[in-house]
């Protein structure tokens, strides 16, 4: 059976994702040896950075098939349909696995994955727990509704915890756990045997020492009294949980007298099956094991392929369409009428839809640079099928590319591919302009020079967003002839990563390279100077502030006629900016369209033109045919974009304000108006605007203010806190660990953790007033300047012992102090 599902292991920097990923390639028969992340073996960590720091900073993408295929049969044999009743796991199934970082200066290769999966596997460390990286990327799983699983990984180590576990996954995701298995623990010493299986009310023992193929089954008959009573105990826990939130599984429990035990495993697994595709997710099913020893990863296999969806099960892509959403099939499939041109409709042209040519529609989610092979554009068919040798029309940039070839990744090697189908993820080598979140549309007939005609040159599926670089480090080549070599290795490095951002002071001359993090930054400039090989010196690691105007500027017009492409081509743009604070949420303006970016606000006024561009009045002159708002719009908003990338006083990224720009067909487009000249007026309309502004008074420097989550144990955190709060400037937000009481989300009702079933742990574990021992861990949650959080490691080390860990995240810019600014000023200028 030809089906698909992407799984994402994830969160934690050290659960053991890419440890259970080595172990499900070697039970598929992918691989025949076992890698090791210590050794440098592993399949999905290839970089030589990664393989030398023994950690995952690039997602890696690989194909394999669930359960193995049989000898002989190839990936592209037709498989026997599904019996009613028969496990979905007892069939070859075509999984694509993406394996992603888990340190938090890597969270954008995480954010764009997400964006493309089917489903995720959540990996948890049994002894820490659920941590604060897993809390941040679980929301962003909620919004792009990924249904998930929890595996509770390395049960094997001292002091791990699986109740325990269970129960932060209610208090911390507000998630209702469902618990398919529990673990096996050897008699007398504690350690893992295997795991028993709730659904099936069997155990699965595995040989210690052994490469884990071999597995015994342990029926209930023969387990220990208090194993089979805890099974049982389990089951109802089970059962009771789906009967809330699955009607189904009321009625199986009704058809079979009210008996908890007597329901089939099919009918559980469907039961389970239907609650983890729901939306908003709020019951996740459990497993547990240790990857590192080879205990519980075909379990968890089978349940990737019994519980998460196939790309046909979920939801229709949303799409931009001429400023419009709306849903990617009702595209496709010709229910939103489109028309060649507004100019046709109108003077009775026949108005037929011209979706049925539109044959793919994809999203670019990741670029990587090959030695070998050259820039490799990983791509997520949504609609249709994309097939070697198709022009690709790129809606973002309006460039047109061949696919002169398509590729499936296994990792670092590569096989060769005549079409991608819908659902499925592969790769285009060779693209030369292709980024991180454009649209890729294949339409047949298209012209090779202007694409396909409009509004579907304007169709952009739902964009990859990335986040503000924080940190960033000067980048200075060794000579003049290394110059060049140095801009095209940083262009590289930003198309593969865009969560990187190059800029150059005008003052000094030098190239910035900014980033999420310090380790973030340490990576790419290794990459840089040992892998790409340039001949360049990399400078301390400094805080990205940004800036603002503290007014609202004097309107400014930009007149421009120039040559774009061999032809004259002139437009008009008039601008004003003004400073816009976070809870400014008021606009006074009729007849606009508003975007809300991360660092400005662009609000555009058309109040001649309707949201299709049409005039309002007759009166009102019309776009040229070759324009349309939603082409006029995006290239406003790239030469705003552009314009502001660099303020007028210290040179930082402008940010909290507010563009206004005015379209009015008369006065500001042109019959030769082109959208290059659309964009570069916005830009030059918006420099000159920033500039009168701080020719009145001067702007302000904004500082990044994080969201920090420190973990410590209980005995530790007075002297924590008071690094905080005086020392820091800092601002604690919360104490969380001293109840069971759950963090409310807005989307989501409070859960009530004393109700979540989770089996005992081994000597005597608890929850909710600390593990069993005096020191109970505790965590901390605090707002606190970047420049503050500078080198805090060590400090937290040792306040802690060694025992504390950290992660932070933007959370936003705020205007310095009066204080503050000076100080970094006599900072900058070496005071």
């Amino acid at each position: 059976m030809d089906r698909s599902t992407l799984i994402e292991p994830g969160d934690e920097s050290d659960a053991g994702k890419t440890t259970t990923t080595e172990r499900m390639l070697y039970y598929s028969g992918y691989t025949r040896r076992l890698g090791d992340v210590d050794e440098g073996s592993t399949v999905t960590d290839f970089l030589p950075a990664e393989r030398a720091r023994g950690i995952t900073i690039q997602s890696a993408a690989i194909s394999f098939h669930w359960p193995p295929l049989p000898s002989g049969v190839t990936s592209n044999s037709k498989h026997s349909s599904l019996n009613p009743g028969t496990p979905k796991s007892s069939v070859p199934h075509n999984i694509n696995l993406i394996d992603t970082p888990g340190h938090a200066d890597f969270t954008f290769e995480v954010l764009r994955s997400l964006r493309i999966l089917d489903g995720a596997v959540c990996i948890l460390d049994g002894v820490a727990g659920v941590e604060a990286q897993t809390e941040k990327v679980w929301i962003q799983a909620d919004t792009y509704q990924i249904p998930r699983l929890i595996f509770v990984n390395k049960l094997d180590r001292e002091g791990a915890a699986f109740g325990k576990t269970v129960k932060e996954i209610a208090m911390r995701l507000q998630t209702w756990p469902a618990v398919c298995q529990i673990p096996i623990w050897e008699h007398g010493n504690g350690s893992l045997q295997g795991v028993a299986d709730v659904i099936r009310m069997q155990g699965l023992v595995w040989e210690k020492g052994s490469d884990g193929r071999s597995v015994k089954l342990l029926p209930l008959s023969e387990m220990t009294q208090e194993l089979a009573e805890e099974l049982k105990h389990a089951r109802v826990a089970l059962i009771e949980l789906l009967s809330e939130y699955d009607e189904g599984m009321v009625e199986k429990y009704l058809d079979h007298e009210e008996d908890h035990l007597a329901i089939p495993a099919t009918d559980v697994v469907a039961s389970l099956r239907r609650c983890v595709l729901q939306s908003p997710q709020r019951v996740v099913p459990v497993y547990c094991g240790a990857s590192f020893r080879n205990v519980g990863v075909q379990p968890l296999l089978d349940a990737v392929v019994d519980l998460l969806p196939a790309p046909t099960e979920r939801p229709d892509a949303e799409v931009n369409l001429s400023g419009k959403r709306t849903a990617l099939e009702h595209v496709m499939s010709g229910t939103t009428e489109l028309t060649e041109s507004p100019k046709k409709k109108k003077t009775g042209g026949t108005g037929l839809p011209i979706a049925r040519n539109l044959k793919c529609c994809a999203l670019a989610f990741k670029v990587v640079n090959d030695a070998k092979r050259g820039a490799l554009v990983y791509v997520r068919v949504y609609s249709g099928a994309l097939e070697r040798g198709t022009n690709i029309y790129n809606t973002n940039l309006n460039v047109i590319e061949k696919a002169h070839k398509l590729l499936r990744m296994y990792a670092n090697d590569a096989v060769e591919l005549e079409s991608i189908e819908a659902g499925q993820i592969g790769v285009i080598p060779g693209l030369k302009f292709a980024r991180t979140g454009d649209t890729l549309i294949s339409y047949s007939g298209m012209n090779s020079k202007s694409g396909p005609p409009a509004p579907l040159n304007s169709l952009q599926l739902r964009p990859i967003t990335v986040p503000p670089p924080v940190f960033f480090s000067s980048v200075e080549p060794q000579s003049l002839s290394e110059g060049k070599n140095l801009s095209e290795q940083l262009a590289v490095l930003l198309r593969e990563d865009p969560s990187l951002n190059v800029s150059e002071d005008p003052e000094s001359g030098q190239t910035h390279l900014a980033g999420m993090g310090e380790l973030h930054l340490e990576i790419a400039s290794g990459r840089l100077i040992n892998d790409m090989k340039v001949k360049a010196s990399v400078g301390s690691i400094e805080i990205g502030y940004r800036e603002t105007i503290p007014e609202l500027s004097e309107s400014y017009t930009e007149h421009l006629n120039r040559e774009f492409g061999g032809t004259i081509s002139k437009a008009v743009c008039d601008v004003r900016v003004r400073h816009l604070d976070i809870s400014d949420t008021d606009l006074t303006v009729d007849g606009i369209t508003v975007i809300d970016a991360e660092a400005y606000r662009l609000v555009v006024r058309h109040p001649t033109l309707d949201v299709d561009g049409e005039p309002i009045h007759k009166s009102h002159p019309r776009l040229p045919e070759h324009i349309s708002l939603g082409g006029l719009i995006n290239s406003l908003q790239t030469g705003v974009k552009a314009g502001l990338a660099r303020g007028p006083k210290f040179h930082y990224p402008v940010h909290s304000v507010e563009i206004v720009v005015d379209i009015d067909p008369a006065q500001h487009i042109f019959p030769d108006t082109t959208l290059s000249a659309v964009s570069t007026a916005a830009f030059r309309a918006v420099k000159n605007a920033l500039r009168q502004s701080n020719a009145v008074e001067n702007t302000i420097i904004m500082e990044p203010v994080m969201n920090v989550t420190i973990t410590m144990n209980e005995s530790d955190m007075g002297s924590v806190i008071q690094d905080i709060s005086s020392a820091r400037g800092g601002q604690v937000l919360s104490l969380e660990g001293e109840s069971a009481a759950s963090t409310p989300r807005d989307y989501l009702p409070i859960l009530d953790v004393n109700k979540v079933y989770a089996p005992p742990d081994p000597f005597g574990s608890s929850f909710g007033s600390g593990i069993g021992v005096l020191d109970a861990q505790r965590q901390i949650t605090a707002r606190v300047p970047l420049k503050e959080m500078v080198g805090y490691l060590k400090r937290l080390r040792s306040l802690t012992g060694g025992r504390g860990t950290f992660v932070m995240s933007v959370d936003r810019f705020e205007r310095m102090s009066t204080h503050r600014q000076k100080a970094v000023l006599n900072e900058m200028r070496g005071a």
